[in-house]
C-alpha cells in the first residue's frame, strides 16, 4: 500500500499513535528533485541514532507523522499539511511528494510526532518550465568520509544563497572506523562501527551516523539537494553486479539490495526511486526553466565490469563500441535528453571523471578504466549527441577523486585543437583523504594533459552561479577538516561566457570580489 512508502495519507492504527519517549528528530530534515508545482520533503525518526542495531531506537510499529509546509518562517501562512507513516520496513523514514505549490518559490517546513517538533527546513521549488530565471546558484559535494574529519564546508555552504545542492556520489564509506586508525574525529564509538558494512542495519547504522553531523544537517535544511551515488554507498569501484573483492554474484547482489534500501531510507528521494531489490532508477532529469537542464546519471549500476578500475596503457579494450559506463538503456536516455533539450544550459551530474586522462609521465600512456577513459566508444556517443544537437553551454560536474580539477572538453582529446565541446569542473571531497594539500604526487601527471587548467588536492566544495550570459565556478576550499572551524576561501574563479565551451585562464585568488 502507498503508506508503506512514508509518502502519502492514510489511517493510523491506535498503537501508532503513541508518543515516543525522546526527540525522534535527531538525523534533521532535508527536500528534494524540486519540480515548479512540488517539492519531496524528507525525515527518519530515530530517538537513539546510534543503537547498534541501526533502528534508531525506535518501535517495531508504525508511527504517525504529520507535516506541514508555509510560505513563511513562523508558519503563518501554512498552505499544506499533511500525514505519512514511519514504518520499519524503511527504517522509519518518510518521504511526503508535496503538490499544488508555486514555481519559483522559498517554502518552509516542518514535522511532528506527538508533542516532538522537528527542526524547520526550507527549500525551493523548480521555475515554470517557460520561465527565463536570471539566476541559479548550485553547489556540488561529495566523497563524505565522516571518519576522515570535520563537515565543516557544509557549515559555509549553509550560509551562503543557493537554490540548490548536487550531491555526486559517496555519501558514507563502507570501512570499519577503528580508533587509533582512520578515526580523525574526537568521538568514541563502539565496536559495531569497526567492521566493514556489508547488511541492511550495518548500511542504516553508517548512515545515522554520518546524518549525525550539525553541518550536514545545516545545509540539508537549507536547499533542497539532488542526490546521486557512486560506488561507496556499496562498495569501492564496484561494477554493477561485480565486487572488487570477488565476492559470489548473489551475495554481492544482495548487499547491493541492503545498500540501494538504505540510500533510499536516508535521502530526500521521490518513491520512484524506491529499489526493487538489487536496482533502483536514480539517474533522472530537472529542468529549471529555460536556463538549465540538469542530468543526473548513474555511472555504476549498469556499468561493464572490466577491468575493474585498473589503470593501464593504451588496451584495446577501452574503446570497445559494446561497453558503456552507464548502460545502454541510460545512455539512451541521456543522448535523447541533450539532443532534444531546448535549455540554455545544460549541466551532467557525473559521478567519475570525463576527460581523459593521461596518467604516464612518459611517452607511453595510461588510463583510469574506472572513469570515462576506460569507455571511450561510450563518452564519444555523448559527445556525439552534443555535437549533433549544436549545444553551447555543456557542462560535466564531477566528484570522485577528492580533488579539484578543470579541464576542457575536446572532441579529440589527443589533438588540443580539435573543438572544445564543454567544459568538466571536478569538485574535491568533503571530508575522504582528510586535510590534503595544494598540490600532490599526481598534480604533474594530470596537468601535462594540456586540456586540464586547475588542480589541487584541499578539502571543499564547487559553487556555480549560472545566468544567461555565462557560469561563474568558485572552486571553494579549507585548509584542514581534521579538527573544527576551519574558514574557506576561494581558491580560484573560472567565468565562462555562454557559448565560449571552454575554460578560461583563472582569476588570481587575490582579485576575485565577494559574490
Amino acid at each position: 500500500m502507498a503508506f508503506l512508502l512514508g509518502v502519502g495519507l492514510a489511517p493510523v492504527p491506535a498503537h501508532a499513535r503513541e508518543r515516543l519517549p525522546a526527540d525522534p528528530f535527531t538525523l534533521g530534515v532535508a527536500s528534494g528533485d524540486p519540480r515548479p508545482d512540488s517539492v519531496v520533503l524528507w525525515t527518519r525518526l530515530a530517538p537513539d541514532p546510534l543503537a547498534p542495531d541501526g533502528r534508531g531506537g525506535m518501535p517495531q510499529r508504525d508511527v504517525k507523522v504529520t507535516f506541514e509546509v508555509a510560505e513563511d518562517a513562523n508558519f503563518t501562512k501554512v498552505v499544506r499539511r499533511g500525514t505519512a507513516v514511519a514504518t520499519p520496513e524503511l527504517a522509519h523514514s518518510v518521504h511526503p511528494e508535496v503538490e499544488g505549490l508555486r514555481p519559483g518559490r522559498v517554502y518552509h517546513y516542518r514535522f511532528r510526532v506527538g508533542s516532538h517538533v522537528s527542526p524547520a527546513g526550507r527549500t525551493r521549488t523548480a521555475p515554470a518550465p517557460t520561465a527565463a530565471p536570471a539566476r541559479l546558484s548550485l553547489a556540488t559535494a561529495s566523497c563524505q568520509a565522516w571518519y576522515h574529519g570535520y563537515y565543516t564546508a557544509y557549515r559555509h555552504m549553509a550560509d551562503d544563497d543557493l537554490d540548490a545542492v548536487i550531491f555526486l556520489g559517496d555519501y558514507i564509506y563502507e570501512y570499519g572506523i577503528v580508533a587509533g586508525g582512520n578515526l580523525q574525529r574526537d568521538q568514541k564509538l563502539g565496536d559495531e562501527h569497526a567492521a566493514r558494512i556489508v547488511s541492511l542495519p550495518q548500511y542504516r547504522l553508517r548512515y545515522c551516523l554520518t546524518k549525525t553531523d550539525p553541518d550536514l544537517q545545516a545545509a540539508h535544511a537549507r536547499f533542497p539537494w539532488l542526490v546521486t551515488w557512486d560506488d561507496h554507498e556499496v562498495e569501492n569501484n564496484y561494477a554493477a553486479e561485480v565486487s572488487q573483492h570477488g565476492t559470489a554474484t548473489e551475495e554481492f547482489r544482495s548487499r547491493r539490495a541492503a545498500a540501494y534500501q538504505a540510500f533510499y531510507e536516508n535521502m530526500p528521494l521521490r518513491s520512484v526511486r524506491t529499489p526493487y531489490g538489487p536496482s533502483a532508477q536514480m539517474y533522472r532529469r530537472l529542468s529549471f526553466g529555460q536556463l538549465a537542464d540538469i542530468h543526473l546519471l548513474d555511472t555504476r549500476q549498469y556499468r561493464d565490469p572490466f577491468p575493474r578500475g585498473a589503470v593501464i596503457d593504451d588496451a584495446p579494450e577501452r574503446h570497445d563500441p559494446e561497453r558503456s559506463i552507464l548502460g545502454m538503456e541510460q545512455e539512451r536516455w541521456l543522448t535523447s535528453g541533450l539532443t532534444s533539450s531546448q535549455a540554455q544550459w545544460n549541466l551532467l551530474a557525473n559521478q567519475v571523471v570525463m576527460a581523459q586522462i593521461d596518467r604516464d609521465p612518459g611517452p607511453g600512456h595510461a588510463y583510469s578504466n574506472d572513469q570515462w577513459d576506460g569507455f571511450t566508444a561510450c563518452r564519444d556517443r555523448v559527445f556525439t549527441a552534443v555535437r549533433q544537437s549544436q549545444m553551447e553551454n555543456f557542462v560535466v560536474l564531477t566528484g570522485d577523486i577528492h580533488r579539484n580539477v578543470a579541464a576542457n572538453l575536446h572532441a579529440d582529446f589527443d589533438d588540443p585543437a580539435s573543438p572544445p565541446l564543454g567544459v568538466e569542473l571536478v569538485g574535491t571531497s568533503i571530508s575522504s583523504d582528510m586535510n590534503g594539500a595544494p598540490a600532490d604526487s599526481y598534480a604533474q601527471l594530470w596537468l601535462q594533459n594540456p586540456h586540464v587548467r586547475l588542480y589541487n588536492a584541499q578539502r571543499g566544495y564547487l559553487r556555480c552561479d549560472i545566468t544567461p550570459d555565462g557560469l561563474t565556478a568558485d572552486f571553494r576550499i579549507l585548509s584542514y577538516v581534521t579538527e573544527p572551524g576551519a574558514p574557506a576561501r576561494t581558491l580560484t574563479r573560472f567565468t565562462l561566457a555562454s557559448g565560449e565551451n571552454q575554460i578560461p585562464l583563472p582569476h588570481p585568488a587575490d582579485s576575485i570580489p565577494p559574490l
